[in-house]
């Protein structure tokens, strides 16, 4: 789910940005048996994703593909830096 997102921006190159927080619930299957799992997740998306990205109302249940990288440059935190998204139509 889209839980909240900043202000479309550029970077010095023009291309444009979009920082975002995901937040994911769910059940997973774990040494037999049920792992409940709540978790917010930073995430990034650039060019045509983070415009079409922008567009995306907050609360909105998404189906998100991408790669998981440092957040900073120098830091130890991760985000999930999306390439690919669809709606998921069955959890709106």
């Amino acid at each position: 789910m889209l839980a909240a997102r900043d202000e479309l921006r550029y970077t010095p190159a023009g291309i444009p940005a979009l920082s975002l927080t995901l937040m994911h619930a769910s059940a997973q299957p774990e040494a037999g048996g049920q792992r409940k799992v709540d978790l917010e997740l930073a995430a990034v998306a650039f060019g045509p994703t983070a415009q079409a990205l922008a567009r995306i109302a907050r609360g909105a249940a998404l189906r998100c593909e991408g790669f998981l990288a440092r957040r900073y440059r120098t830091g130890t935190t991760l985000a999930l830096h999306i390439e690919r998204f669809e709606l998921n139509e069955e959890e709106h």
